[in-house]
């Protein structure tokens, strides 16, 4: 098992702990507290650095495996998974702060329920299209707003979990109920969706029945 590839299973590891650390202090009626005179909670703080180290090692591998020539079969298939589980863990956590993280009541931000529901059917088609290119020893290859998606979705999802900051400064000046966060989320899952279509677009053929 080469370097890239031990990166990538301890991003998995990583985010199962992330998981199964916010699924226990769910258990728990407590209060903790906030970073000084912001709004953003210590716990979801500890999250998002962890997120954003997981977010990293997900470059880093990449990186040393096409500089080192360390493209492997087990890693082309892990590092979508571990991406997924990633992003969407929390996604689904973000959605409902209230309910699934009592401890941090002055959040405020949450990731839109639609957006999140749009993003992980976006993943569901694209697998099953790779999945089916597969079957026909088609491969899909990235392309440049698949990895533009990632970016944006991992930035949306640092600003949730930073309950905004340091554009909740701004959002007096915004609509009630409207917050400068919600816009990189939009952004995101537009960006998500229009890769998702180009994916499909790009490789309609592999729906196409094979002539006997």
């Amino acid at each position: 098992m080469n370097l890239p590839t031990k990166i990538t299973i301890s991003r998995i590891a990583v985010i199962f702990m992330m998981i199964v650390g916010m699924f226990v202090m769910s258990l728990f009626s407590f209060e903790t507290p906030k970073l000084g005179n912001t709004d953003i909670n210590l716990v979801f703080l500890i999250l998002c650095a962890l997120f954003l180290l997981a977010s990293f090692t997900d470059f880093l591998d990449g990186y040393l495996a096409r500089k080192n020539q360390q493209v492997t079969d087990l890693g082309k298939f892990l590092d979508p998974v571990a991406d997924k589980l990633l992003i969407n863990s929390m996604v689904i956590f973000l959605i409902a702060p209230s309910l699934f993280a009592p401890y941090a009541q002055e959040q405020v931000i949450s990731f839109n329920i639609w957006c999140a529901i749009l993003l992980i059917a976006r993943d569901i088609v694209v697998d099953a299209l790779r999945f089916i290119a597969a079957q026909k020893k088609v491969v899909i290859a990235a392309n440049i707003f698949g990895k533009a998606k990632t970016v944006l979705q991992m930035v949306a999802v640092t600003f949730v979990l930073l309950n905004g900051f340091p554009f909740n400064y701004l959002d007096s000046s915004w609509p009630v109920g409207l917050h400068i966060t919600d816009f990189l989320v939009y952004i995101a899952t537009f960006v998500s969706l229009l890769s998702g279509v180009i994916y499909v677009v790009q490789n309609r053929g592999v729906f196409k029945e094979s002539k006997k």
